[in-house]
């Protein structure tokens, strides 16, 4: 189905045809945070089913928005060996740069470790302290003011390069939604 833009192919585990890298939230087409939260929560269950590899993560998550803080939980949950980065400062994504008192539509949802968390109608405030009570409770592995610049593929898995840092692993998560940091042309005018 056409929805006015280009959005990446993955399949029905959220898998790209780079096997191995995985998309959820928003850069897959869905911008609803329920459903971001859904395709993290799914995505990982596709990981850790896999053999474990030879690698320092299982699973690098890129990105913490819904897709990404709830693709965290799940992989510590599974007890995978991940670690997610994130180029803010701080957790949200999008959500973060809403302006104040934002009224956000979404619908229950349900966060792994966390359960059921039961809203239609919220402030982007209250949504940020209820991602910032989930990361304070579970104490996930997020590096903040990290910027991911590069991918490599090699045998069994893919170095993720940043900009502070690079991570063998052996599965890659993109939550990066399409806000990101856009690459410019360099190009006059």
């Amino acid at each position: 189905a056409k929805r006015g833009i280009e959005i990446p192919q993955v399949s029905p585990e959220f898998e790209t045809n780079v096997p191995g890298i995985f998309i959820a939230g928003e850069l897959g087409g869905m911008g609803l945070i329920r459903n971001a939260v859904r395709q993290g929560t799914q995505a990982i269950g596709t990981i850790s089913k896999r053999p474990k590899g030879r690698r320092d993560f299982d699973v690098v998550i890129v990105g913490v928005g819904p897709a990404g803080i709830s693709s965290s939980l799940a992989a510590q949950h599974a007890n995978l060996r991940y670690l997610a980065i994130e180029q803010e400062d701080s957790l949200g994504g999008t959500t973060y740069h809403y302006p104040r008192n934002k009224l956000v539509m979404t619908a229950p949802m349900k966060l792994p470790i966390i359960g059921e968390i039961k809203l239609r109608e919220v402030s982007k405030e209250r949504l940020m302290e209820i991602w910032q009570e989930a990361l304070n409770k579970t104490k996930l592995k997020i590096n903040f003011g990290e910027r991911m610049e590069e991918i490599q593929q090699e045998e069994g898995g893919f170095v993720l390069k940043t900009n502070k840092a690079s991570y063998r692993t052996s599965n890659i998560l993109l939550a990066i939604g399409r806000r990101g940091t856009p690459r410019k042309l360099g190009a006059k005018g």
